[in-house]
C-alpha cells in the first residue's frame, strides 16, 4: 500500500507540472498573438500615404534646378535653389508663375531648370555661381514631400544660404517603396543629399534641417556622416519605441503599461526586421549621444503626437556623449503655443534657425543679420494643410484657412495645433556639459503628458 505522504507528493508534482506548462503555453500564445499584431502594425502604417508635390520654387520667384540624388540604387527628386549673390538687387526671377500655373508645370529631367523658357538666345534664368557658401539641406516628415516643407527654403534663402529640399524614397515623387520607411531610410536619405550638396562647386559646408521623423533622420545622418556639419531637428520622436506606443494612445487603444511598454518595443522591432535595422538604429536619443557637432532641437509645447519631453530625451543623451574641451553646447527652443507642425510661422524660431546655421557654419553673412532676414521673410503653411497622421488626416476647415494671427481658432479633429495661432519663443536654453543653463520652459506653459 502506497503512502499517503507519497501520493501527496506525486500529484503535487503532477500539478506542478501542469502549471509549468500551463505558464509556458499561455506565454506562447501571448507571444504569438503579440507577434501576429506587430505584423499587421507593419501591414498598416510601414509605407507612408502619398501626397503629391502641388508647389514650385518659380511660384516665390526663385530660380531652381529640379535633380536627381543618387541614393544606393535609387533616385531620389528635389530642387537645389541657389543662393542670391551678395549685392544683388532682389527681384522676381524669370521663371516667376502664379500658384495655378505652378502647380500645372510637367516634371523635367534631372538638372533641367524649372523657369519659364528664357527668350531665343539667352540662356535660363540661373545666376553664375557665386561664391563659395554653406548649404542647407531641408527634410521632411513622414508622409510629407519637399513642396509642404518648401517654407524653410525661403526664410533659409532670404537668409544667404543655397537650399536643397528633396523627397525621401516612398514620397512625393521619388520611388516607390515595398519594404517599410522609417528613420533609418530617412537618414539614409538624407546623408545622401548632403553628399550631393556637398559636391557641388559653390557649397562650402553643409548644414541639415529636418523636422519630425526627418528631423530624428537628419540627427542619425549626422551621427554617421561627417560632411553634415550643423543639424537643426524640429519636432523630433526621440526613439520609435516611444513613438509607436503614443501611437497606441492616439487610436484608442487601452493597453495596460506593463504590456504597452514591451509590445511597443516588439513592434518597432518587427517594423525594421525587412531591411535588418535595430531599434538603436532609427533611435534619435542613440545617435545624439554619438554626434557631436553643433545642433538645435525645436519643438512646440502643445505637440500631442510627440511630445516635448522627447526633446528632452534627445537633448539629454547630447549633452552625455559630450564633455570634450571645444564641444559645441546643444541648444534648445520650446514654443509654448505651438504643436508639431508650422513652426517656421514664428519669427523667432526662423531668426534663431538661421543664426544658428551662419554661426555654425561660418556665414555666409554675418549671424545676426542672417537671422533678422530670416525673421522678415514672412511664411505659413500650405494653402490646404493636412491634419493628423495617415488614413486619419483631416483638412483643415474653410474659416481656418482665413484666421488671423490674433484670431483663435477651433481645431479641427486630428488638429495638433494650438488652439490659438498667437505665440512668443520660449527663451532659448542652452545644455552644456550636462547642465540646463539658462531659463527653463515658460513657467506659463501647460505640462505636456
Amino acid at each position: 500500500m502506497k503512502s499517503p505522504i507519497r501520493m501527496s507528493k506525486q500529484r503535487s508534482s503532477r500539478t506542478a507540472r501542469w502549471l509549468r506548462l500551463s505558464v509556458i503555453g499561455a506565454g506562447l500564445t501571448s507571444s504569438a498573438i503579440a507577434y501576429k499584431f506587430a505584423l499587421r502594425y507593419r501591414d498598416k502604417v510601414g509605407l507612408p500615404h502619398r501626397s503629391s508635390v502641388e508647389t514650385s520654387p518659380a511660384e516665390f520667384g526663385l530660380a531652381f534646378e529640379q535633380v536627381e540624388i543618387p541614393a544606393g540604387d535609387r533616385q531620389l527628386v528635389g530642387w537645389f535653389v541657389p543662393a542670391e549673390p551678395e549685392g544683388e538687387p532682389k527681384k522676381a526671377r524669370a521663371g516667376a508663375r502664379t500658384k495655378a500655373s505652378a502647380a500645372a508645370v510637367e516634371p523635367t529631367p534631372a538638372a533641367a531648370v524649372l523657369t519659364a523658357a528664357p527668350a531665343a538666345g539667352t540662356s535660363p534664368a540661373l545666376p553664375e555661381p557665386p561664391d563659395r557658401r554653406p548649404a542647407i539641406v531641408v527634410v521632411h516628415g513622414w508622409e510629407s514631400n519637399r513642396g509642404r516643407t518648401f517654407a524653410h527654403v525661403r526664410y533659409l534663402h532670404a537668409a544667404g544660404f543655397h537650399c536643397l529640399v528633396f523627397d525621401v524614397r516612398g514620397h512625393g515623387d521619388s520611388p516607390e517603396e515595398t519594404l517599410p520607411i522609417n528613420v533609418p531610410e530617412f537618414a539614409e536619405d538624407t546623408a545622401a543629399a548632403a553628399r550631393w550638396a556637398a559636391a557641388r562647386p559653390e557649397v562650402s559646408t553643409v548644414g541639415v534641417l529636418g523636422h519630425s521623423m526627418g528631423g530624428a533622420g537628419a540627427i542619425v545622418a549626422a551621427s554617421h556622416e561627417p560632411l553634415i556639419k550643423a543639424v537643426v531637428s524640429a519636432s523630433a520622436p526621440a526613439d520609435l519605441v516611444r513613438m509607436t506606443r503614443k501611437t497606441f494612445q492616439m487610436a484608442g487603444m487601452q493597453i495596460p503599461e506593463l504590456i504597452a511598454t514591451p509590445l511597443a518595443w516588439l513592434t518597432a522591432a518587427v517594423l525594421l526586421i525587412p531591411r535588418r535595422h535595430s531599434v538603436d538604429d532609427a533611435s534619435a536619443t542613440a545617435a545624439a549621444a554619438r554626434y557631436r557637432g553643433p545642433l538645435l532641437l525645436i519643438h512646440g509645447a502643445q505637440d500631442q503626437g510627440v511630445p516635448v519631453a522627447h526633446l528632452e530625451l534627445i537633448a539629454r543623451a547630447a549633452v552625455g556623449g559630450r564633455g570634450r574641451e571645444g564641444d559645441p553646447a546643444v541648444e534648445t527652443l520650446v514654443l509654448p503655443d505651438f504643436g508639431h507642425r508650422w513652426l517656421y510661422e514664428d519669427a523667432g524660431c526662423r531668426r534663431k534657425t538661421a543664426t544658428f546655421f551662419a554661426r555654425s557654419l561660418g556665414g555666409p553673412i554675418a549671424p545676426a543679420t542672417a537671422g533678422e532676414r530670416a525673421a522678415s521673410c514672412a511664411v505659413e503653411r500650405p494653402a490646404d494643410p493636412i491634419y493628423g497622421f495617415g488614413a486619419a488626416a483631416n483638412k483643415v476647415p474653410p474659416h481656418d484657412r482665413t484666421a488671423t494671427p490674433d484670431g483663435p481658432t477651433e481645431p479641427a479633429p486630428g488638429d495638433l495645433r494650438p488652439a490659438t495661432l498667437r505665440h512668443t519663443p520660449t527663451p532659448l536654453r542652452r545644455l552644456e556639459h550636462g547642465h540646463l543653463a539658462g531659463n527653463r520652459h515658460n513657467a506659463g506653459h501647460p505640462q505636456v503628458r
